[in-house]
Formats: structure tokens, C-alpha cells, sequence
């Protein structure tokens, strides 16, 4: 049987209209950051960005049906993220220039751009992130999770004991969930942080 992590956003919205807990799972894992990470650029707060976050998702398991099958997902999330963004700023009566700006550019983008602008910003701040280890640090995690390298491989190509690479990649992946924090709370995985050698 296939993984729910190999189904299309299409056949896991027919399954979570049929009440199925592990299709709505793997859509909140592929999108809930993306959102987040988009609501928090226009409020500048992550509480309340979690929490319409939130919001979205509960109406999404609540109300499956209003979604069409055909429909694009991520941009449907992003019209219901976008539309708890701009009744929020209303209800509290936000007056900040520049949550008003990017609420206006967050309602004229395109709705076939956002999948892979959000994709392409959250690897930007990975890969900072990544820049940001030590120099040797950085080398053998990039080496385990971009050349898809073992333990043994790396060591045999540095020199290094089995032991010392795999403390190199443990400590890489505490600093990296650290600093990621706010993205993988709302359990997507943006890199391969639990890759096995």
C-alpha cells in the first residue's frame, strides 16, 4: 500500500472529505509551516500566527466539503490563511503602515506562485542556518543529508572515527531544530533532520 507521504494533494483531499485522520495529518505536515510561515511575514507575531495557523486547519478537518477535489490545496489554505490575517487586523484594529502593505501584496499574489515561494524561502532560511555551523560541522552534515552519505563513508573519506562523525551530525541537527523551532512546531519536516545512516 502506499505511504501518505506519496499521495497527491488531490487523493488526500478525497480522503479527508471521507473523515480519514492520517490524510488530514499529511496535509497539515506538508503545508501547516508554509502557512505559518506566511501569516508570521504579514502579523510579525508568532502567537497569533500559530493561532490562526491553528484556526485554518481546525476549519479545514471541520468543513472538508467546502474544499473541490480539483482545487488547489495550497493555494486554498492560503486564501483561508490570507482572510483570518486580514479579520484579524480588522478586529484588533491594526494600524501599523506595514502590516497593512503586506496584507495588500499577501491578497494580489499569485495564487500558482505561492507553493514554490514558500518552498523556496523556508530552504533559504535552512540554508542559512546550515551556513551558520562550524566550518567542519557543516561539512559532514551536508555531506550526510546533501551526498546522502553514511557514517562509515564520511569518516573513511575524512579520516574521522564513526564516532566522531556522528557526533558532529547529532550536535548539527540540535543546533538546526533550535534554531528552527518555530517551523517544525507545526510538525513539517523542512530537511531531513531524522535520516538514518
Amino acid at each position: 500500500m502506499k505511504m501518505y507521504s506519496e499521495f497527491t494533494d488531490s487523493e488526500l483531499v478525497r480522503l479527508v472529505k471521507d473523515r480519514n485522520h492520517q490524510a488530514f495529518a499529511e496535509i497539515y505536515n506538508r503545508y501547516a509551516v508554509l502557512m505559518f510561515y506566511k501569516v508570521n511575514q504579514m502579523l510579525r507575531d508568532e502567537e497569533p500566527s500559530k493561532d490562526l495557523v491553528q484556526d485554518l486547519f481546525v476549519a479545514l478537518w471541520d468543513k472538508p466539503e467546502l474544499i473541490q477535489e480539483d482545487n488547489n490545496i495550497a493555494g486554498y489554505l492560503y486564501v483561508g490563511a490570507r482572510n483570518r490575517v486580514l479579520k484579524f487586523i480588522q478586529r484588533n484594529k491594526l494600524k501599523n503602515d506595514h502590516i497593512a502593505s503586506l496584507a495588500k501584496y499577501a491578497s494580489e499574489i499569485s495564487l500558482e506562485t505561492i507553493q514554490d515561494i514558500d518552498e523556496r524561502e523556508l530552504k533559504i532560511i535552512v540554508q542559512r542556518e546550515i551556513d551558520n555551523l562550524p566550518p567542519k560541522m557543516k561539512l559532514i552534515f551536508e555531506m550526510s543529508r546533501k551526498d546522502n552519505l553514511s557514517h562509515a563513508e564520511i569518516a573513511g573519506k575524512l579520516g574521522l572515527s564513526d564516532q566522531t562523525v556522528k557526533k558532529q551530525v547529532n550536535n548539527a541537527l540540535k543546533i538546526l531544530r533550535s534554531k528552527l523551532a518555530v517551523y517544525a512546531s507545526f510538525g513539517l519536516i523542512i530537511i531531513e533532520l531524522s535520516k538514518r545512516n
